[in-house]
């Protein structure tokens, strides 16, 4: 890996990235080192609910209390962040990886609220720095309100409005600039 980690921060995608998995997202790297990287994506809500997937959970889980689609990879696996008040976890931004299995909220750590995604975002060495050199992605800090956006479909342009300069540009995109 040339150039410094990006665990913790946020992979925008382009508007000229031809994936359709990752069409309109923002991915919030969970690891990034020499092996590749790993992240889900936080502004894919599913319409399966936390109430019906894991109803135990369902009063820690902020709006939209829905499971996200955190990636094209392993979509039958579950990666589970939670956010304490009182005592920061040891992902970036202070996470919690939680089990869902183990125990109710509130756990003894703290968790008072969590984000389920099915699947993750993943790459393999090198692939990650070729996609930004080649232009796919952007890259910008993260924050805890990020993950725990409550209007994910709005997170996109939120994120370039905050990051200014080159990125503000693009902040009103179309869908379709074709039709512009």
């Amino acid at each position: 890996m040339s150039g410094a980690s990006l665990t913790g921060r946020l992979l925008i995608s382009k508007p000229s990235l031809p994936d359709p998995n990752f069409d309109g997202t923002i991915t919030f790297l969970l690891e990034h080192g020499d092996d590749g990287a790993l992240g889900v994506v936080i502004n894919r809500p599913s319409e399966l609910t936390i109430e019906d997937a894991f109803p135990l959970w369902a009063s820690s889980a902020p709006e939209p209390s829905v499971v996200f689609a955190g990636g094209p990879v392993e979509r039958s696996s579950m990666i589970v962040l939670g956010a304490s008040s009182s005592e920061a976890g040891p992902l970036p931004l202070g996470l919690h990886s939680v089990d869902l299995d183990e125990g109710t909220p509130p756990r003894a750590d703290g968790v008072d609220r969590v984000r389920v995604f099915a699947g993750y975002a993943g790459w393999g060495a090198g692939q990650l720095e070729a996609e930004i050199g080649h232009g796919a992605w952007w890259t910008a800090a993260s924050s805890i309100d990020d993950v725990f956006v409550t209007e994910p479909a709005a997170l996109w342009r939120a994120v370039m409005r905050r990051e200014g300069g080159e990125l503000r540009w693009f902040e009103n995109y179309p869908a379709d600039p074709t039709l512009n």
